[in-house]
């Protein structure tokens, strides 16, 4: 009966977006929002440089093709803004601009063309991975929770493409770079 109440709850506040657009809750959502577009537009950029300094061209390959899935990602989330009747638009994320921090320094602190470099990509870009797969999957529950039922599907999208880079990153990891990094 409780979940009944929860569900009748955000359907009448979805019912009267008002109230919604004007909750603390809702405005949190927005700002989130603009919080990993930021982070999203910050990893386009930083991908082409990690595509780049790959070693292998499988782990290029891969970059190439999450940089390809970032643009659709930031695409979606324009639309997400749209739908919600607010501009996009992005605020530093911390958070994402010290893990591109880190992927620098990786790219820095490591040989060129060494598979040592590509496990320390990997592990840079799954940092990142790992930090949209907690936001993505929480800003769905959050559209979820508002009866934003188009944005959760959006969401649940680009979750699912995030999700999916990361099993790529680790079957990388573990077929050929780790094994070939631990020889150098």
């Amino acid at each position: 009966m409780a979940k009944q109440t929860t569900k009748t709850k955000a359907t009448t506040k979805a019912g009267n977006s008002s109230v919604m657009e004007n909750s603390e809750f809702h405005k949190f959502f927005i700002d989130e929002l603009k919080d990993i577009y930021w982070a999203e537009n910050n990893l386009l950029k930083a991908l082409v440089k990690m595509r780049k300094a790959s070693t292998s061209k499988q782990l290029a390959a891969s970059f190439e093709k999450h940089h390809g899935e970032t643009q659709v990602q930031l695409d979606r989330l324009k639309q997400i803004f749209e739908l919600l009747g607010k501009k996009p638009v992005g605020k530093k994320c911390e958070a994402m601009a010290g893990i591109i921090e880190e992927g620098k320094g990786v790219i820095e602190d490591t040989e060129g063309d060494t598979m040592t470099r590509d496990a320390g990509l990997i592990l840079a870009a799954q940092k990142a991975e790992h930090y949209e797969i907690a936001t993505y999957g929480t800003l769905r529950v959050f559209a979820q929770h508002m009866g934003h039922t188009e944005v959760y599907d959006l969401l649940t999208q680009t979750l699912d493409e995030e999700k999916n880079c990361d099993v790529t990153l680790t079957e990388l990891a573990e077929s050929f770079i780790n094994e070939q990094a631990a020889e150098e």
